[in-house]
């Protein structure tokens, strides 16, 4: 055959192609991401409508208007539910006219107070970026750690160990040493109901809540005794870490937006490139979907399960260190507000996949960041954010809901996604 004939084939390739609608590898692709942000997508879609009726349920304002007319309620309620949702969007990603007269002004201070919204989004996302991929790590692997809120303080509270005792060090050395810290101590406490399911059988879930109420109680007596701040008689509080060992704000007050959103970021690459593209990853992948056929290919479920809670602990404990390193700059009780049960749902939102895991935890640090304004100008609780929040994870772990609702086709492969949670005494 010769070249032209080669061309010729080329060419005719090209126009079947285009007659039929395209390559159908790129359509194959295409219909599987549609696939896997389907379910999200229209939970998200979903729980939004629920919450706008919550909105108008709960309004007086509205209950008082349906008592002068039925069109009048109807309008109060979907006025009521616009201010909300605007100031919950507004408080969290900004004001679009207050940005353009900021630039406009070419004032650095209004500038960046205009954008301080979205930027403080992205603060409250990243933690939630950490844990999120501290759950859905261990997911892969075949394990639900719920334990990442106890890791997560064992993480923080070595973070602001090393921060605070160790003096006389450059930034560069001492930040990502205390940074590091922070994932051994997550990743040690993490490790533990690893070595408890491969040697007793024990399962990991009850494990994990065992661990959570031991870390609570360390990290007390930590706070309260040999790391308790100075001149505080006592109080639930660690001294200051040394400025050597914060992790640099780009702006200053009240702006905190800092290095650690993207150092998340390039921990969820990381992490899509050990699960995706390492033979260790497809190993921990594989014991996680099938640990029978993964023993019988020669692989170690012990060592991989070990290995997963332990890096999944690790990831918890990132977490805690970036708040302690980034945002408090010491460690107190109230360090978390749940974002280590919060991961979670961030996992089953995002698919146990990284990146999936980041526009969850946006979401999550969208809602919450606006959730406080949506309180302020529409009188509207901050509670309804979190039921909002519920009755997403919900519809996402309920597909089969979504697919009632929107009368959606149930797709053949919907089971080899599946993650498969082993129980009491799973294979070693």
């Amino acid at each position: 055959m010769d070249k032209k004939d080669i061309e010729k084939q080329d060419v005719g390739k090209v126009v079947l192609q285009e007659l039929t609608g395209g390559d159908p590898q790129v359509k194959k692709k295409k219909s599987s991401f549609w696939k896997t942000i389907e379910i999200p997508m229209l939970a998200i879609f979903t729980g939004l409508i629920i919450g706008a009726i919550m909105i108008a349920a709960t309004s007086e304002t509205v209950y008082a208007a349906f008592g002068q007319s039925i069109w009048k309620g109807f309008g109060t309620a979907f006025s009521e539910i616009g201010t909300a949702y605007w100031a919950l969007l507004t408080g969290s990603l900004g004001n679009v006219g207050n940005i353009i007269t900021a630039l406009q002004s070419g004032d650095v201070v209004q500038i960046r107070r205009a954008f301080n919204p979205f930027l403080e989004s992205l603060v409250q996302s990243t933690p939630y970026i950490f844990a999120g991929l501290a759950c859905a790590l261990g997911f892969r692997a075949g394990l639900f750690n719920i334990g990442v809120e106890g890791q997560l303080f064992m993480g923080a509270a070595a973070a602001t160990y090393v921060g605070y005792s160790i003096t006389g060090l450059p930034a560069y050395i001492h930040m990502p040493l205390a940074f590091l810290a922070g994932a051994l101590g997550g990743g040690l406490w993490g490790m533990v109901p690893g070595l408890l399911k491969v040697t007793t059988g024990g399962n990991e879930v009850i494990n994990c809540i065992m661990m959570n109420y031991i870390a609570y109680r360390i990290t007390t007596w930590l706070l309260t005794g040999p790391m308790s701040r100075p001149g505080t008689g006592g109080m639930p509080i660690s001294p200051v870490i040394q400025k050597s060992a914060e992790i640099p704000q780009f702006f200053g007050s009240p702006i905190r937006f800092h290095l650690g959103f993207f150092i998340a970021i390039a921990f969820a690459v990381l992490v899509w490139w050990v699960l995706f593209k390492t033979s260790w990853g497809f190993n921990l992948r594989t014991v996680g979907a099938n640990p029978r056929a993964a023993k019988y290919a020669g692989m170690s479920i012990a060592k991989t399960t070990i290995l997963g809670m332990a890096a999944s602990g690790a990831l918890a404990g990132m977490a805690g260190a970036n708040e302690v390193l980034a945002v408090n700059h010491s460690m107190s009780i109230g360090l978390s507000s749940g974002y280590g049960f919060d991961s979670i749902a961030l996992a089953l939102l995002g698919n146990s996949h990284p990146f999936g895991v980041i526009f969850a935890a946006l979401l999550f640090g969208i809602l919450k960041n606006g959730a406080t304004r949506m309180m302020v100008v529409s009188a509207i609780p901050i509670d309804i954010v979190t039921v909002l929040q519920a009755l997403i994870i919900m519809f996402v772990a309920a597909p089969a809901i979504i697919r009632s609702i929107y009368r959606l086709r149930k797709p053949k492969d919907e089971g080899a996604a599946t993650v498969i949670l082993s129980g009491w005494g799973g294979e070693k």
